[in-house]
């Protein structure tokens, strides 16, 4: 049996206590700080580390086991899992995911979208990607944040489903509810913010056209200028 590694971590803040404990015990394992086969830190010295109770420990390892990362050994203690598989529901894997890792995923899948629905859209496509760039529209030149953060959501939705992709379209109707987060907070302070309508709108005029390098770079330009938004410059 594998000796137990020397890891430690961080005192965590006193708010999502078991998020941040999951988040950092997985960084742990992402970077090698613990390998398959490895006994995990006891309670009591995880609650040391942590700063936080027993049951945040235990709701932690729960989710983790349940995730398919850990196993426990009746007797021996918490191991990583060999050949560990993620079973954790996607949804609940990117309220724990850093933003620009899903931005990163966000900007592979929404290029790619753009590229196939220019290729295999069909008018009833158009009709549903204009339907929505046009109350997403209205709604900004009323102020009506609601409507817009909707309609926002429904047009890149209704690019996913032009692509013929139903995988696609599943994976990013996932995605939208971390989505409406995200725009939720830009718009709790809005000052500054550019919602990128003339990269929308030829974002459609390009799938409306049929050519795909056109909305390829359409998608690309209003990626960039969010990831800019919310992390300043990027290179």
């Amino acid at each position: 049996m594998n000796s137990k590694p020397k890891v430690s971590f961080r005192t965590v803040r006193r708010t999502k206590l078991v998020d941040d404990v999951v988040i950092q015990l997985q960084k742990k394992i992402t970077e090698g700080g613990l390998k398959e086969g490895d006994k995990i830190p006891t309670e009591p010295e995880l609650m040391e580390q942590f700063g936080v109770g027993r049951s945040t420990i235990r709701e932690a390892v729960r989710v983790l086991v349940h995730a398919g990362l850990l196993e426990k050994k009746q007797g021996f203690g918490t191991y990583l899992k060999r050949a560990a598989v993620i079973r954790e529901p996607l949804d609940s894997r990117l309220r724990r995911a850093e933003i620009i890792e899903v931005y990163e995923v966000r900007q592979m899948m929404e290029l790619e979208m753009a590229r196939l629905a220019a290729e295999r859209r069909d008018e009833d496509d158009l009709a549903a990607i204009k339907e929505q760039l046009d109350t997403r529209n209205r709604a900004l030149a009323n102020g009506d944040i609601k409507t817009y953060l909707e309609a926002d959501i429904r047009f890149h939705i209704a690019v996913a489903t032009a692509s013929k992709n139903a995988v696609v379209v599943d994976l990013y109707q996932t995605f939208s509810v971390f989505l409406r987060e995200t725009l939720a907070a830009i718009f709790a302070h809005p000052e500054g913010h550019d919602p990128q309508t003339e990269a929308h709108t030829r974002l459609y005029e390009c799938i409306r056209d049929r050519d795909s390098a056109g909305a390829v770079a359409s998608a690309s330009r209003y990626l960039k200028g969010t990831l800019e938004e919310l992390f300043g410059e990027m290179d």
